[in-house]
């Protein structure tokens, strides 16, 4: 189910909504349950027999919980415990997220015949997955104090955060279900979920969608066997970037919106990233939910800056490659999370060379502010070409076409057969980019609405009017369209 239709937003939503303050005027476990049975049925929506692999996940990684907490902290036995959970979720999502790739690359490399036969990969389970190895580690740690089964399940479902994040920490989730006032209709915290949830709307329908034609006019082609023009490659190379960006921060302002409806607060998942003038600044910017649990999971554990620079700048490797490939079973994420590992082991390597006064003499130069974000910006930019791509032969075809290796036919043949023109894209590109690099993101909008709605009854009306004018606007446009696009990240 998506959030830009008619089901979701005519249907689900307010039933979901009803059921919850209703059951928690009277129970407010029965609330949570209602919740919990809510998302479980907003997922099953797609396809129900997956659903049953969701709640198995959720009961195992409970139960290995459950005896996590009852062992010594940094027993041999919670070890043991720890390993056997991290293994299962683990192999599950490398069965169905990778089964088909592995399986294909080893019959190519040593001839072999192997059929797993088709596996669908389920919306969502490297979402589910992170968070409950997280929740494990921390159990192991001696970091959870709370074993309410329900909360537990509601924590790993909750419907705005399932199937593409943010990947969320039991501490920032379940204790807020605890609270007794979550379930209590809160008209200030409505409007302002419903306002960014606008926002968020407006992203996805008419920024991502209303750009992605050009993408795909370039990157489809050369996937195919076409190599792209220089015009054609960096308008189609641009017009993917901000697609990108709209669209997971769209359904992201859409999930914390949702969330303050329900009076719960979701993290932050973005914080205008194309403004960051430094890969590192990027990846503290973009993704921030799963960029901290890289760090605290994947790349602390590996040793971080502990042992050395050359072992720090491994791991910075390592730590990108397996994020690279979490995203997607292919050697263009594979590659596209080495380039980013490369990219931040340059980054650390001039700091260090520089040294920590001079870098904040530099920080200083308005020239080298400038010069910094443009060398960052083309860098994340060839990335996504990788990130796009459905193949590497045509990741390379639209990097040749970025270099100026390309045809030079006018009109642009890409473009002309799609009934696409380059003025339009570029003024696209040029809107949507200058939206992207504002100082002010939905992330302070919306905060700033929210105070506004809590302490003006009348603002309250007048924002929550406008709001819903605006979501039933934007789903009249939506349900217009020939077709409904998913969220990008529904396929991670």
């Amino acid at each position: 189910m998506l959030f830009t239709t008619v089901p979701f937003i005519l249907l689900f939503l307010p039933l979901a909504l009803a059921g919850f303050f209703l059951l928690g005027r009277w129970r407010p476990g029965a609330a949570a349950g209602w919740l919990f049975f809510a998302s479980l049925v907003f997922y099953g929506f797609w396809m129900p027999k997956l659903t049953i692999l969701l709640v198995g996940s959720v009961a195992f990684n409970f139960m290995i919980g459950l005896q996590l907490a009852q062992c010594s902290r940094a027993s041999r036995e919670g070890r043991n415990w720890l390993i056997l959970g991290v293994t299962a979720d683990l192999g599950l999502l490398a069965y169905f997220k990778y089964a088909n790739f592995f399986v294909s690359n080893f019959d190519l490399l040593f001839g072999t015949r192997w059929d797993v036969g088709f596996v669908i990969l389920p919306i969502g389970i490297s979402f589910f997955t992170f968070t409950q190895i997280a929740f494990l580690v921390d159990t192991y740690r001696g970091k959870v104090n709370e074993f309410n089964p329900v909360h537990y399940g509601l924590f790993v479902t909750y419907f705005p955060h399932l199937v593409a994040g943010p990947v969320l920490h039991h501490a920032q989730m379940m204790p807020q279900f605890a609270q007794p006032s979550i379930y209590r209709f809160d008209g200030g915290n409505f409007t302002g979920g419903l306002c960014i949830f606008a926002i968020g709307l407006l992203k996805k329908v008419v920024f991502a969608d209303g750009i992605s034609p050009y993408a795909d006019a370039a990157f489809n082609p050369a996937d195919a066997g076409s190599l792209p023009g220089f015009e054609e490659a960096w308008l189609g190379a641009l017009a993917y970037t901000l697609q990108l960006y709209f669209d997971f921060s769209g359904y992201s302002d859409m999930a914390i919106g949702l969330s303050w409806m329900f009076n719960v607060r979701l993290p932050f998942n973005f914080d205008s990233p194309y403004r960051a003038a430094s890969i590192s600044e990027f990846w503290r910017r973009w993704h921030m939910t799963l960029s901290t649990f890289l760090r605290d999971y994947l790349y602390f554990a590996l040793g971080g800056n502990r042992h050395g620079s050359v072992r720090r700048y491994a791991n910075l490797a390592t730590t990108m490659v397996l994020g690279g490939l979490w995203h997607g079973a292919s050697w263009s994420f594979v590659l596209w999370g080495a380039l980013h590992g490369a990219y931040l082991m340059i980054n650390h390597g001039f700091r260090a060379a520089c040294g920590a006064v001079r870098c904040q003499r530099l920080g200083g130069s308005r020239v080298f502010r400038i010069a910094a974000w443009s060398i960052t910006m083309l860098a994340v930019v060839v990335a996504w070409v990788l990130f796009r791509s459905e193949t590497l032969a045509g990741a390379v075809r639209m990097l040749r076409g970025m270099a100026g290796i390309g045809p030079t036919q006018s009109p642009l043949p890409l473009l002309w057969n799609a009934g696409l023109h380059l003025h339009a894209g570029l003024i696209w590109c040029g809107t949507l980019g200058v939206i992207a690099v504002l100082p002010i993101n939905s992330n302070r909008i919306g905060l700033r609405v929210l105070d506004r709605v809590r302490a003006d009854v009348g603002a309250r009306w007048y924002l929550g009017t406008l709001a819903v004018c605006s979501v039933l606007f934007l789903l009249l446009v939506n349900t217009a369209r020939s077709s409904v696009s998913a969220f990008i990240y529904f396929n991670f």
